[in-house]
């Protein structure tokens, strides 16, 4: 089945708000076994919505509207609605004495904007809406369905999730079935995994089964997707792909599931072990310390954190020698490795973790550019410390720098003895 989704409002296009709508009700559409074709992102122009509302549905299955059911003069999206259809807007007397009785539980004055949102068009089915005050909207219309739901993205995926969902079951029973896996990898790069590893794998992949490759910052997140007419016959298409991906890059793969971060696959094997770690940074400001902390019961791990940006800091709170900022800069093995094994002393940790490096865009120097980074390690009868290079951009520097170090000590936990990205260990 074919779908087009329409993101209505001027705050979209000039970057007052980000359109997370759209990417969500793609995955969610997906997983249901509904194919997004096209996503449309328009004005609250009249015309420039009936028109997009109007040919989206005589080139799809089902379209689905955001935004623009509001009680204010911008939220035009059902008079459009109603007008495309040549249908007047009727008081629906449920929604209006939920509304009345959701104002009145609060002690808000009711005023006649808010009556409006129980207007709809007649010919719709109502999609009651208890996540807020304007209800969603279901229309069959032309071999077309159609959904209009309000643009605040809880509200929506309440209507998705509690409404529009049945209502896509009813109407389509063998829509099929789509299972997807997730497996995320850090440590090595999407043409290496891809060449080196993997090698080719046109034999599982058809009609019925797909991979995609999806990089972010020093990671690679590997999608199979598997189609079948039962939740089981998917899930069956797919497996000897995932099964063939664990077998060949299992220990790059540090998680099964699409929400799982490099952090929390450190944290779980750091509680399996009954261990702690702390953190010394200075590049990455306590990015790490930050993402570590992130996860919940992380505090049965994580003993804390130094932010060591200014040299006095390293110094004092690290025991780092002041001849070797003087002579070799802190930019340097020798400094990543004594920040590392400070915190690690200074908070009594099992691990030690530090950062420091020429995070950019200025502060660079022929010997050290902008984009050069050392992290030490200390802990778990080892010490030593490793130089990477990375961009240009400060915020990508601290973003890989963090994978980078999480990586390293995720294998360093596992008993890996190679480095990500095929980097070297300098020892102390």
């Amino acid at each position: 089945m074919k779908a087009q989704l329409i993101s209505i409002g001027n705050e979209l296009l000039i970057g007052d708000t980000i359109n997370t709508n759209a990417s969500w009700m793609g995955q969610f559409l997906n997983e249901l076994g509904i194919e997004v074709t096209r996503v449309h992102t328009i004005s609250d122009e009249k015309d420039l919505i009936k028109i997009t509302v109007q040919k989206s549905m005589e080139e799809s299955d089902l379209v689905i509207t955001t935004g623009g059911l509001g009680p204010t003069h911008d939220d035009i999206t059902k008079t459009c609605i109603a007008e495309l259809f040549n249908a007047k807007l009727v008081k629906d007397e449920s929604v209006d004495n939920y509304v009345r009785d959701l104002f009145k539980s609060r002690n808000i004055p009711f005023s006649e904007s808010n009556s409006w949102q129980a207007m709809v068009p007649g010919n719709c089915e109502v999609l009651f809406n208890k996540a807020g005050t304007a209800p969603g909207m279901w229309f069959h219309e032309n071999d077309c369905y159609l959904a209009v739901l309000p643009g605040v993205p809880y509200e929506m995926k309440y209507l998705m999730k509690r409404r529009v969902a049945s209502k896509l079951r009813e109407v389509w029973e063998s829509v099929g079935y789509i299972h997807t896996e997730y497996l995320k990898i850090a440590g090595i790069g999407e043409s290496t995994l891809s060449d080196q590893v993997l090698g080719d794998l046109t034999s599982f992949l058809n009609e019925h089964v797909s991979l995609a490759f999806l990089p972010s910052f020093g990671q690679v997140t590997l999608r199979v997707t598997g189609k079948g007419e039962t939740k089981e016959q998917a899930t069956n298409r797919s497996q000897k792909l995932v099964d063939f991906i664990k077998l060949k890059a299992g220990p790059f793969i540090y998680g099964s599931s699409k929400e799982t971060t490099l952090s929390e696959a450190v944290g779980e094997i750091l509680k399996s072990k009954n261990l702690t770690i702390a953190t010394a940074e200075s590049c990455t400001g306590g990015l790490i310390a930050t993402q570590i902390t992130d996860i919940p019961g992380s505090s049965e791990y994580m003993l804390g954190g130094i932010v060591s940006y200014a040299n006095e800091v390293k110094v004092n709170q690290l025991g780092v020698k002041k001849e070797d900022l003087e002579q070799v800069g802190a930019v340097s093995k020798e400094v990543a490795l004594q920040m590392a094994k400070g915190v690690s002393e200074k908070l009594g940790s099992n691990v030690g973790i530090s950062t420091t490096g020429v995070a950019g865009p200025g502060g660079g120097t022929k010997e050290k550019p902008v984009g050069t980074v050392w992290i030490g390690i200390f802990g778990l009868g080892q010490h030593f410390a490793v130089k990477a290079f990375f961009t240009k951009d400060r915020i990508a520097n601290r973003e890989r720098t963090s994978v980078v170090a999480l990586e390293i000590i995720r294998r360093l936990l596992s008993g890996m003895d190679e480095l990500p990205y095929a980097l070297k260990k300098e020892f102390a």
